[in-house]
């Protein structure tokens, strides 16, 4: 693996957790948004991430892919809405009330949120150390070069 597969690893780690975070922050953004039509309602989004090993097989790049076209790291695949329920509460006097007194609340759980924002800013970071290492020893090969 050369160190530019080092850079591309954890670039592609930090484009897919900002989309993360991206999506955990319009979750949290839309937590309070009521509608009295659940097909009107927020539906609180999950990224689902997919795994670049093209042309990388068993630790060792193959002989066609000596930098041409191999792509290795993490990339979003899509943005799903979750099917899990909406909060259903009875609030009869409260103007997006449907016919029977309920408002739709979306399907966002602040708290499991507020743990993926942590998570999602955490592999962030961890990404942005991988870079600064690399950087690191990049420098010092270079300065072993010259000595």
């Amino acid at each position: 693996m050369s160190i530019d597969s080092i850079f591309e690893i954890a670039a592609s780690g930090m484009s897919a957790q900002s989309i993360r975070l991206n999506t955990v922050s319009s979750n949290i953004a839309n937590a309070n948004s009521v509608s009295s039509n659940t097909d009107e309602t927020y539906r609180a989004k999950k990224p689902i991430f997919q795994t670049l090993i093209n042309n990388h097989i068993e630790g060792a790049m193959s002989p066609a892919a000596d930098g041409l076209g191999a792509q290795l790291g993490v990339k979003v695949a899509e943005i799903i809405e979750s099917e899990a329920p909406f909060d259903m509460r009875y609030e009869p006097h409260h103007p997006m009330a449907d016919e029977q007194g309920y408002v739709a609340y979306p399907n966002v759980n602040v708290m499991n949120e507020m743990a993926d924002l942590i998570s999602a800013s955490r592999s962030f970071q961890n990404n942005v150390d991988v870079l600064e290492t690399a950087k690191t020893l990049m420098s010092r090969v270079i300065t072993l070069g010259q000595n």
